[in-house]
């Protein structure tokens, strides 16, 4: 009923209505104990807080990064239980969903401008997926987007973390995305989302003011 509302709330363009109606649904889903409706609720709220309350659109994607590290906790405690044996097959399945929720406390916590929290979801997700012969492809993207962050920081902490991946991760020194770091090529990044597109222009723009304090 609430997310209906919502819904209908975001076509009349009345966000802070939208968002108000999306956050009692989570709030529902809370109560019947629904975490991951709970989340996916908190950050419909957050984007439609974002045309109208800033603070609130933070506010709700904050709970909803609690959210999501929750749940992962609770993935990795049960994919323990799992450890022995037969049961491996399982330990991967529930090791895959913690790590699903990792990455999307990794991409709000950026995009919260979380750096460090971003950046060590990402490596841990990184770092679980490296070894594992079905997941290890995707595991230059999580510290491609790893290093983002840290350029985001400081250049020099992401120079030392790129050479810290490619360490961990000999494979990652071959991949496209490590080679652009290295030489700032940013713009020749291809297959760009939205979150990539933002991380970027922070880094151009954080890139630009170093640039101007130098000049001074």
């Amino acid at each position: 009923m609430y997310t209906r509302a919502a819904n209908m709330f975001k076509i009349a363009k009345n966000w802070s209505a939208a968002g108000n109606a999306f956050c009692q649904a989570a709030k529902l889903h809370m109560q019947l104990q629904s975490k991951h409706d709970a989340a996916t609720c908190f950050v419909d709220a957050g984007n439609a807080y974002k045309k109208a309350d800033p603070q609130e659109a933070i506010n709700c994607l904050n709970t909803a990064i609690d959210i999501y590290t929750d749940m992962a906790i609770a993935h990795y405690e049960q994919a323990a239980d799992y450890y022995k044996g037969e049961e491996s097959n399982r330990q991967v399945f529930i090791n895959n969903s913690a790590n699903k929720c990792l990455l999307k406390v990794a991409g709000y916590a950026a995009q919260l401008e979380q750096y460090p929290k971003a950046i060590e979801m990402f490596e841990q997700v990184g770092t679980s997926t490296m070894d594992n012969p079905l997941l290890k492809h995707s595991a230059k993207d999580y510290f491609f987007k790893a290093a983002l962050c840290h350029f985001i920081v400081d250049e020099l902490n992401a120079k030392l973390a790129l050479e810290k991946y490619e360490e961990m991760f000999p494979a990652f020194t071959d991949s496209r995305e490590c080679k652009l770091l290295k030489v700032k090529e940013f713009d020749s990044i291809s297959r760009l989302d939205q979150w990539l597109t933002t991380m970027l222009l922070r880094i151009k723009k954080s890139i630009q003011e170093d640039n101007d304090g130098d000049l001074k």
